[in-house]
This record gives C-alpha cells, sequence and structure tokens, in this order.
C-alpha cells in the first residue's frame, strides 16, 4: 500500500476528477487487494495488476448513477524544469503543462485512459494491455489517435 497509494490515487483521480472520491476508490482498491491476495497469480507485475484493480473499479464507479461530474485541471505531478530556466520561462512552462493537462482530461476516456497510463504511469503497452483487457494492436491504435485528438486540440488552443 506504500508504494502504490499515490499512485493509484493519481489514477483513480484521471477517471473520476475527485480528489476526496478517487482517496476512497483507492482504499477500495486496497481492500480488494488484500482480500484476493489469493488470487494473484503472477502473470503480470504487482503494479499492474493493481492498476488493472484501479481502472475497473473506476469505471464500474463511472457507470454506477452514484457518479458526479466536477471539472478540475489535474497537474498530475509537477513540471520537470531545468535550473537554468528564468522565472518567466518558469511561468511559460507551467501554464502549457496546465494546458495539456487540460486536453487530456477532455479526450474521451477510452483515449485518455491510454494516454495517461502510457505517458504520466509510464506504463508500455504490453502492460496497458494487461490492465485494460485489450490487445496490444488496439492500444497502439488508441494511443495514435489519442496522440493526434491532443495534437489537433493544442494546435486550436493556440
Amino acid at each position: 500500500m506504500d508504494v502504490y497509494q499515490d499512485k493509484v490515487i493519481r489514477l483513480a483521480y484521471t477517471y473520476v476528477k475527485d480528489r476526496k472520491l478517487a482517496e476512497d476508490l483507492a482504499q477500495e482498491v486496497f481492500v480488494k487487494c488484500y482480500i484476493h491476495k489469493d488470487n494473484f497469480r503472477n502473470d503480470s507485475s504487482v503494479k499492474t495488476w493493481v492498476y488493472a484493480i484501479t481502472v475497473n473499479l473506476c469505471k464500474d464507479y463511472l457507470r454506477s448513477g452514484w457518479k458526479k461530474y466536477i471539472h478540475v485541471i489535474d497537474r498530475f505531478g509537477k513540471s520537470k524544469a531545468s535550473s537554468v530556466l528564468t522565472p518567466e520561462l518558469s511561468i511559460v512552462q507551467k501554464s502549457e503543462h496546465e494546458a495539456l493537462a487540460e486536453h487530456v482530461l477532455k479526450l474521451p476516456l477510452k483515449y485518455r485512459e491510454v494516454i495517461l497510463l502510457f505517458y504520466y504511469k509510464e506504463l508500455t503497452v504490453c502492460e496497458i494491455s494487461e490492465i485494460l483487457n485489450k490487445k496490444e494492436t488496439t492500444i497502439r491504435t488508441l494511443l495514435q489517435r489519442g496522440r493526434e485528438m491532443l495534437r489537433r486540440k493544442m494546435e486550436k488552443s493556440r
């Protein structure tokens, strides 16, 4: 739990866009992991297994009648700023990072989830395939289309 808590909360947040709800879902994830730890077959890494449970719980929540939409911009973690950046460049970089995060969160779910898992969670196409229970070629196609949608959205916003 110590290793994956923050990562699970962030992943859940990308689905539900509510920090408190993401924390509640993360608790459910770890309860499920504990209850079903004997069912883990070592077919994949523990990280992939935990992320798969997180994704499935979030999707179940979104399908339920309890969901509430809250529009919040997620910062996905701190921008990797170089120490040689001037304050002006640092502000511009932060602004661009926030704009990108906003566009990613507005993507349709099937594109958003693969973009987030690939770029922000740094999972491989194979790992994403296991988590989402989709073929690797499908994941690559979703990544390509998601990138293209992001590129068009970013160009329009300039």
